[in-house]
């Protein structure tokens, strides 16, 4: 009997996730795996859990990877949903639940068409599913530490399919050919304390703060390339937690965020901050100090046969030619595109991260369609 997507939905988001707990999501997945022939090993690294599982031989010349993740973002105020967030309840025909779009729909639909196709069709090669609790996440010991454990044991995709939601408004509009970066920057600003009255006595952080984050703010990083909008840099916070307004403060703190096209990396925007940082430090006689984190490069799966493949799927499944996007935030694609050719396709996300987090049933039930034939032709 086929895997019912929708049935398997439910019975995670019934599975209380929230980054870093497994919740039980894992386990389901693996009973489910392992009772259709696929070698499961779980491959758990600082806390977090995590879940390999290939079907067919390791090493197989053709061998295709599935990513996803099971778990889910907190859900707030529980008192503000309209239905029990781990309750995993259809109401005419929608899903509800943490994790309806983001993403254990997208794991389920793609565990269901993995074992319906082993089991009705066994492929010469390898189906592999790489699946992690710590995508919402640090990503520290998630995807990472799945990547790590194949390297190390001899297990590879030859080309991967990751299941975040990837449509804006309409199931299959779009899907992920790469990622921007994203690095973010702290700041501290020290200069010397004083009264706001006689403020020559005095050097303002916050004022050489202002200074700096108006010279980043007026350099546009550049116009965008050929697959990526224009990078963004987004100012977040800026603050010195002082409560008198007749003191001039010794310390302040500002914190930018960079969404970066392939113009860049994470190292030339590096360049680029410290530079402006050091020129308003010689002219204001404040020191500024930083401290940066890359959540990661940007990346392009260039448009070929294996991101046609997934299009076609798409367009027969749903009657909409999906466009090619390298839009949205991060995805563990950023760590899966230094071992093979990745792309991106999934549900329409419009809900993800949001009270009442749902989703259509018809809509899971097609992307299984879409993931299973993807599979027929990959292997065909």
């Amino acid at each position: 009997m086929p895997v019912d997507p929708v049935h398997l939905s439910a019975e995670l988001i019934r599975c209380a996730s929230v980054t870093p707990d497994e919740g039980g999501a894992l386990v389901l997945l693996e009973r489910l795996l392992a009772g259709a022939g696929f070698t499961c090993t779980r491959v758990d690294r600082g806390g977090v859990s995590n879940l390999y599982a290939r079907w067919g031989q390791r090493g197989a010349n053709k061998s295709f990877g599935f990513n996803g993740h099971t778990d889910v973002v907190p859900v707030g105020d529980a008192a503000a949903w309209s239905r029990d967030p781990f309750g995993g309840e259809v109401v005419d025909g929608v899903l509800w639940g943490r994790g309806a779009t983001d993403m254990k729909t997208g794991v389920a639909a793609f565990a269901a068409a993995a074992v319906d196709f082993v089991r009705s069709t066994p492929p010469d090669g390898a189906v592999i599913l790489a699946i992690t609790g710590d995508e919402e996440g640090d990503a520290v010991d998630g995807t990472v530490a799945l990547l790590d454990w194949m390297a190390q044991n001899g297990e590879r995709m030859s080309h991967c399919l990751v299941g975040e939601p990837t449509c804006p408004n309409v199931m299959g509009e779009m899907m992920k050919i790469g990622r921007r970066g994203s690095m973010t920057c702290w700041f501290t600003a020290t200069g010397v304390q004083g009264h706001s009255a006689y403020p020559h006595r005095a050097r303002n952080p916050m004022s050489a703060l202002v200074n700096l984050l108006a010279r980043l703010e007026e350099e546009p990083l550049d116009t965008g390339t050929d697959h990526f909008d224009a990078s963004t840099l987004a100012i977040t916070t800026i603050d010195c937690g002082n409560p008198a307004t007749n003191v001039i403060p010794a310390k302040g703190h500002a914190t930018v965020n960079i969404r970066f096209n392939d113009a860049h990396s994470g190292a030339s925007l590096t360049a680029w901050l410290q530079g402006h940082a050091a020129a308003v430090q010689a002219e204001t006689g404040v020191q500024i100090d930083l401290r940066l984190q890359i959540s990661g490069e940007s990346f392009l799966t260039p448009p070929g046969e294996f991101s046609a493949l997934v299009a076609r799927s798409v367009a027969a499944e749903t009657g909409v030619t999906p466009e090619y996007s390298t839009s949205g935030g991060t995805s563990d694609a950023r760590f899966v595109k230094d071992h093979c050719p990745v792309v991106e396709f999934g549900l329409v996300g419009k809900t993800m991260h949001q009270v009442d987090e749902r989703v259509e049933v018809a809509q899971i039930h097609q992307l299984k369609a879409i993931y299973s034939r993807v599979l027929r032709d990959y292997f065909a």
